[in-house]
């Protein structure tokens, strides 16, 4: 049966490694796609698709992080087991570790570490920005101020009217994340933020060193908190590259 939370750019049945890619607030699998280009045919990049966007549009979307984390440690187990990185990116980067410390005890599908991107450590707890109470306006607003979203797109009401319910929920969802004390994961973590990005400072980034008993590295690339997608995404893929071709 397809599980319709993991779209693979493109299946590589002879890959030695996964590497499973989660997305920030608001966008779609589809921003991991050009990767399984880029990356060497080693790697498979199997991008989450959370409810609520592309052949997923009318599933009922999460706002709590538990039920979440649940329900994709579930689909993830039901893949065959291959070793495994997890990245996420922003709000991918707590659902990733979520989803590392359900695995964690799973013989074939614990991961062999965590790639965290622009989003600071979940001990930190929420940022409590309540963005996902504003009004349609407002909020798409708030979306092309941080970056990654176009200005065009305020113009486009079809766009948004399909876009923002999405955007909401995975607002509320960080708004209402609460960490919950456990013990470190015993894999390596790797953390990497923009130079220019104001939704989290470097001490945030390195907060992320205590949730890990092993090898823990903070990289800062140049710019934005969209600094995956922009001008320093080579460089990223080049460092993951070389991580990941270590792991296997």
């Amino acid at each position: 049966m397809r599980n319709r939370w993991l779209l693979r750019f493109p299946p590589r049945p002879g890959a030695r490694i996964r590497l499973l890619c989660l997305p920030g607030a608001g966008a779609a699998a589809a921003m991991y796609r050009s990767w399984g280009e880029l990356l060497p045919s080693e790697v498979e990049v199997c991008a989450v698709q959370l409810p609520g966007r592309g052949g997923r549009l009318r599933e009922p979307l999460y706002t709590l992080m538990d039920p979440l984390a649940e329900d994709l440690a579930e689909a993830v187990l039901a893949e065959p087991a291959l070793p495994t990185v997890i990245f996420g990116h922003s709000l991918g980067s707590v659902i990733g570790f979520e989803l590392a410390d359900r695995l964690r005890d799973s013989a074939g599908h614990a991961p062999l570490a965590l790639v965290a991107a622009g989003h600071r450590a979940p001990r930190l707890g929420s940022a409590a920005l309540p963005y996902h109470r504003l009004g349609d306006r407002e909020l798409a607003e708030i979306m092309v101020a941080l970056g990654g979203t176009p200005e065009e797109v305020l113009a486009r009401p079809e766009v948004l009217r399909l876009a923002l319910p999405s955007i909401r929920a995975d607002f509320e969802l960080d708004f209402t994340y609460r960490y919950r004390e456990r013990p470190a994961l015993s894999i390596p973590i790797s953390v990497y933020g923009g130079l220019a990005d104001t939704t989290v400072a470097e001490s945030e980034l390195d907060a992320w060193r205590s949730h890990t008993s092993g090898a823990f590295s903070l990289r800062m690339l140049p710019g934005d908190h969209f600094f995956p997608t922009g001008p320093s995404g080579p460089e990223l893929l080049g460092l993951l590259t070389a991580d990941l071709l270590q792991q296997v």
